[in-house]
């Protein structure tokens, strides 16, 4: 095969031209989200080009002290990221969200380069793009769980509060809002794994063969990487919910909620 098609700079900025055409049916349409998507794709830009000039040179300088620096940053901002719309959840709610992400994502993250790739866990050229990919999608998950937590806890204070003075356990009613919860983070990569080859070819795998990788190559880091990031994403999930529900009721079995005061 040949390898990947080399882009100047010049032809790769025409690809914003696109964007105009999304900025025109916003406009046309009124969606009052047109600075949003111009600050995205500005923030989009920088923020992958000073990337790419970190990973050129931790590629170039090989240290485990760079690998796990890059790591802690990226799970740090991943943990801010998946919090920042829930401030409202109390410490200890937060504390094991933030553990439960971290620890699943390494955990996996360990697991497909040592085992499956059968490299070190400092080999910089595969763990850090494996890691933004599984502990991205952790991240994503463990929001989605969040908002549908919440949201469902909230909507169905009524119902908790009538099962609570029948004698009902906070246990038993709140492990319904769970189940919600990570069905809801687990969809998208179930639907992704549906229609994966056929519906459509994901990043990795096009990225992979656009540089001259072989398909079927290719197509079995994608397999692996969906995988992972579904284990990723249910281990996330399930653990910060199951632990981080256990704050909402004191040792009485008193229903306190989730939220800093109640």
């Amino acid at each position: 095969m040949n390898g990947a098609a080399k882009l100047s700079v010049v032809s790769f900025s025409l690809i914003y031209l696109l964007l105009l055409v999304v900025l025109f049916i916003m406009r046309r349409a009124k969606v009052d989200k047109t600075r949003l998507l111009i600050i995205a794709s500005v923030r989009m830009t920088v923020q992958m080009v000073l990337v790419g000039f970190i990973l050129q040179y931790i590629l170039g300088n090989p240290h485990p002290v760079f690998v796990i620096l890059f790591l802690a940053s990226m799970v740090a901002f991943s943990i801010h990221r998946a919090l920042a719309k829930h401030r409202e959840l109390n410490r200890r709610f937060k504390l094991y969200v933030a553990g439960a992400l971290s620890l699943s994502g390494l955990t996996v993250l360990a697991y497909f380069v040592c085992a499956v790739v059968g490299k070190s866990f400092f080999d910089a050229q595969f763990t850090i793009p494996l890691a933004g990919m599984i502990i991205g999608n952790s991240m994503t998950g463990v929001s989605l769980a969040l908002k549908t937590f919440t949201e469902g806890v909230d909507g169905g204070r009524k119902q908790i509060e009538a099962l609570l003075n029948l004698g009902v356990p906070p246990r038993e009613i709140l492990h319904p809002f769970l189940s919600t919860a990570l069905e809801t983070a687990l969809l998208p990569t179930i639907n992704s794994m549906l229609g994966l080859g056929i519906i459509f070819l994901p990043g990795m795998m096009t990225g992979q063969i656009l540089s001259g990788t072989l398909p079927t190559t290719a197509i079995m880091y994608q397999i692996a990487v969906i995988i992972a990031n579904c284990t990723s994403v249910c281990l996330t999930t399930f653990f910060s919910l199951s632990l981080g529900y256990r704050t909402m009721y004191n040792g009485r079995n008193q229903y306190i909620g989730y939220r800093k005061e109640q």
